[in-house]
């Protein structure tokens, strides 16, 4: 996207000294909002964990420039990206046999709310982020994992699972409209990643890709969407030609056409504004 530098990984040994300023990435595979989604893989790390880290680099950035300049940095530099939330359906309340339990102890609309809550009660507003964007939560009953496991044809998706992203989205909505009407100085951009994805499946073709079902690196079943790619998974020809690089998330040629549409600012995917005013505004 013709950027000098990228945001490090947070717990990679050289995310230290000047290489912060640039950004700092504190995603993990597997983790959610709750603390209890992805228990199957161990070492994921919650969003409570990301923000704890976050408040660890507020403090080397202190270090590094000083109070007050630190500040200016975090508030009128700097852009918090939020991408979370389909784990907390696909490796939590969806997750075959190890979910059954928390389904009938808690409704759709129980487990729903308390995702929204949670992600209303974080704190990154007083360790002075004010520039946000929050992505929803794409049609997860669509990508290769739900499509194989299920065995479905390929334009067909499952209900259940995009249904709850749905469910979903449309409280994240309400909740970013209520951010932006309560907490001063700071500015909540919504990407309506659920629409962008849904339009590059359906109309892979348009977009220059040849397959929307399978996923260029997996194996099992007829979209490769049962075991996550790996070492000894099988390889397509071009990833640049399918929709899904695994099992679960998008190709790279895929997140491109999803960044610059978030970037330029269709209101049909992102409000009230794109990435690049966010960037550019002044609080």
């Amino acid at each position: 996207m013709g950027q000098q530098h990228y945001a490090v990984p947070f717990l990679d040994p050289n995310s230290a000294g000047q290489v912060i300023l640039y950004g700092v990435n504190y995603a993990s595979g597997g983790g959610g909002i709750m603390n209890a989604t992805g228990q199957i893989f161990v070492n994921r790390l919650s969003m409570d964990i990301h923000i704890d880290y976050f408040n660890i680099t507020r403090k080397q950035i202190d270090k590094l420039l000083g109070a007050s300049k630190a500040r200016e940095h975090v508030m009128k530099k700097s852009i918090f990206s939020i991408t979370i939330g389909s784990n907390n359906f696909l490796n939590n309340y969806l997750l075959p046999v190890l979910s059954i339990g928390a389904r009938v102890s808690q409704s759709p609309d129980a487990f729903v709310d308390d995702l929204i809550s949670h992600l209303r009660s974080q704190r990154l507003y007083q360790l002075d982020a004010r520039k946000f964007i929050i992505g929803n939560v794409g049609p997860i009953g669509c990508i290769p994992y739900q499509r194989t496991i299920n065995q479905l044809n390929e334009n067909e998706c499952v209900a259940l699972p995009n249904q709850l992203a749905l469910q979903y989205n449309a409280k994240l909505k309400d909740l970013v409209a209520e951010l932006n009407d309560n907490i001063p100085g700071a500015t909540f951009v919504h990407a309506n990643v659920y629409d962008l994805v849904m339009e590059l499946i359906t109309n892979y073709d348009i977009y220059g890709f040849n397959t929307a079902s399978k996923a260029c690196c997996g194996n099992g079943g007829q979209y490769a969407g049962i075991i996550p790619c790996g070492p000894t998974s099988s390889l397509c020809e071009d990833r640049d030609k399918h929709v899904f690089w695994d099992p679960y998330h998008p190709s790279e040629a895929a997140s491109v056409i999803i960044a610059k549409q978030l970037l330029q600012g269709d209101p049909k995917y992102v409000s009230p504004m794109g990435l690049k005013e966010l960037q550019d505004l002044d609080l």
